[in-house]
């Protein structure tokens, strides 16, 4: 499971971000990243009781890649300095909640909802906040969520969306544009050996906020018009 070694193998690789620096250290790097996916596969597994769909993953296919997408960026860095991984029924390119694991030196996270869902499925959890918003508000103003998560995370939009009112009682939900609950972790937290129980326990003080999410996209177009 992430440790003290991954976080000065991120350290090192932040510092020395060059393919001659990883080919020298491709054996630290494969070491790493075997205890990482060591680790995704626990969590995979946990959510497989959860939820079936999620056995239909391979933690390979949950993490990312290390390399950097560079062709439009300034930033010529080859390597991210963190590894990362995502679960989701469907995997990374469901439209539905995922859960998500980052390790990075000093900026360790957890973090689980939609983020920047395409056009139809916002459209759809708008209209669920529309309907339902005062279940959000009860679930995002609940001891667990704000003793953990804090607020909700996303981009908004500065004014209202369109078709809603910006007097809306729900307005402060309808203009986010991502869905997001986040927990970070301490480098001495992912030193502690207790990383994988630690997102679980956050996981799973999320899933009635994925509960909401997953509600709202699985309103069909039928639905809409009989409401």
């Amino acid at each position: 499971m992430p440790n003290k070694d991954l976080l000065n193998f991120l350290t090192e690789l932040s510092i020395n971000n060059s393919k001659e620096w990883m080919d020298e250290n491709r054996s630290w790097y494969e070491q790493e990243k075997a205890s990482f996916l060591e680790s995704v596969a626990e969590i995979l597994a946990q959510l497989s009781k959860w939820q079936p769909g999620f056995s239909e993953l391979r933690p390979k296919d949950c993490v990312f890649r290390q390399n950097r997408d560079i062709r439009f960026s300034a930033n010529k860095a080859p390597y991210k300095s963190n590894m990362a991984a995502y679960f989701s029924v469907g995997g990374k390119k469901s439209e539905g909640p995922g859960y998500y694991v980052h390790v990075q030196p000093g900026a360790s996270f957890v973090g689980g909802g939609i983020w920047m869902p395409a056009a139809p499925i916002l459209k759809k959890i708008r209209q669920e906040i529309d309907y339902s918003g005062g279940e959000l508000k009860k679930l995002l103003l609940s001891p667990e969520i704000k003793e953990n998560f804090g607020e909700m995370q996303g981009a908004k939009l500065k004014t209202s969306p369109k078709g809603f009112e910006k007097d809306h009682q729900y307005i402060e939900y309808l203009r986010y544009k991502s869905f997001i609950l986040s927990h970070p972790f301490s480098d001495e937290e992912i030193r502690s050996g207790a990383f994988v129980a630690s997102s679980l326990e956050a996981f799973s003080k999320m899933r009635p906020f994925h509960a909401f999410l997953n509600s709202a996209i699985s309103t069909t177009d039928e639905d809409d018009i009989l409401l």
